[in-house]
């Protein structure tokens, strides 16, 4: 029988993200363009030669906009290369090119930038660079990658055994994994607000990382009767949820959720979907906090790390949605997004019911950023 392309698409951009990881170069490929890179944070002398040695010009560090605007700055009187782009591309000194200055031009929370006197020079991005920054985002690595067009073979000589994975693949990946979600394990699992609770597993043809749906009470009959039961999308949060952070509201939204669907007649779903951080990974997470102690809010922070201010899939919610068969529900939420995100994927709006919790303290800026640039729908007023 043979394997099934949408599914070995999928594997290739997940091996090709864990290569990254590593630190190992892959090969990214577009019809006649070929593009040889690896994650500036985790690649070391190694990957950098094998970059070296299949180059035909000398590699170049690909950032985001927002990332090189710090790294290397554009005078005000000259038209800013790549400012409409998915990446810029910059030509280091042979000097710089080695892992320690790497790392430290990709992560904005080390200590310093160029070394003194040290310079870049913004040059036109290699084909395929937006492909590269978006496999490096799906391995949860900060969007900075070293990179070089390939060279032709040269007869006789031999090549390192890279991984090679399509372009086109690697900026498919979000919908198609989340298309392809199926059911894969379901337990009852009594909760403190509840006995009567379920979980249900789902995972992406590339065997990735599952997301789950807690279940109160009887949400799909209740579907099955054209009742909306109350869901709420609730990004894992290891922070909030499990230590109790009071950076966030995240402990409260879900513990309150779970309770506030355990008194509904219809139950309800909540959707613990696998995008920690509004999709940019529990270290970058971790990195933002430490730019918001420096001054910065939660969009700026995400920004400044060359992220987008939400990163988040709602279709992977929507899939989960139609696969217990609910499509018509009552949105747990106050954030605007989540309700055109899940409209835009087919699911039914029946009504939103706010879902907010007073500051502790410790959160009321993080809360008033939500509100004020994010468009959350918050009163962010104190409890009497």
């Amino acid at each position: 029988m043979l394997p099934d392309p949408a599914v070995s698409a999928l594997r290739a951009v997940h091996r090709a993200a864990a290569e990254l990881r590593r630190g190992t170069p892959v090969l990214l490929r577009s019809g006649e363009h070929s593009l040889v890179m690896a994650a500036a944070e985790t690649v070391g002398a190694r990957g950098l030669a094998e970059i070296t040695g299949l180059a035909k010009s000398p590699p170049v560090l690909l950032l985001a906009p927002t990332r090189a605007a710090a790294v290397a700055p554009v005078p005000a009187l000259r038209p800013v290369l790549g400012a409409e782009e998915a990446a810029v591309a910059l030509r280091l000194p042979q000097a710089l090119l080695d892992p320690a200055t790497l790392r430290s031009l990709a992560d904005p929370t080390l200590d310093r930038l160029l070394p003194e006197g040290a310079r870049t020079e913004r040059v036109p991005a290699p084909p395929l660079a937006a492909a590269a920054l978006a496999l490096a985002k799906l391995g949860r690595l900060l969007p900075a990658v070293i990179a070089a067009p390939q060279a032709p073979p040269r007869d006789g000589l031999p090549r390192p055994d890279l991984l090679a994975v399509e372009a086109a693949d690697v900026l498919a990946y979000p919908a198609s994994a989340a298309t392809s979600l199926r059911r894969v394990a379901e337990a009852a699992v009594p909760l403190e607000a509840t006995a009567d609770a379920r979980i249900i597993a789902f995972r992406a043809a590339d065997g990735g990382i599952e997301h789950l749906a807690i279940l109160i009470g009887q949400p799909e009959v209740v579907a099955a009767e054209g009742r909306a039961p109350l869901v709420r999308l609730h990004s894992e949060c290891f922070t909030g949820d499990l230590l109790g952070s009071l950076r966030c509201d995240c402990g409260p939204q879900l513990r309150g959720a779970i309770a506030r669907m355990a008194t509904d007649p219809d139950g309800g779903v909540l959707l613990y979907l696998a995008q920690e951080g509004r999709g940019i990974g529990l270290v970058n997470k971790l990195r933002a906090y430490t730019l918001q102690d420096a001054g910065l809010d939660t969009l700026d922070a995400n920004r400044a790390l060359g992220w987008g201010a939400d990163e988040r899939n709602f279709l992977v919610a929507a899939t989960m949605l139609d696969q217990l068969g609910i499509h018509r529900i009552r949105l747990l939420t106050n954030n605007p997004d989540k309700l055109a995100g899940l409209a835009a994927c087919g699911v039914t709006i029946a009504g939103r019911e706010a879902h907010e919790f007073a500051p502790n303290g410790v959160n009321d800026g993080y809360l008033a950023t939500k509100a004020a640039r994010f468009g959350h729908l918050l009163a962010l007023q104190d409890e009497p």
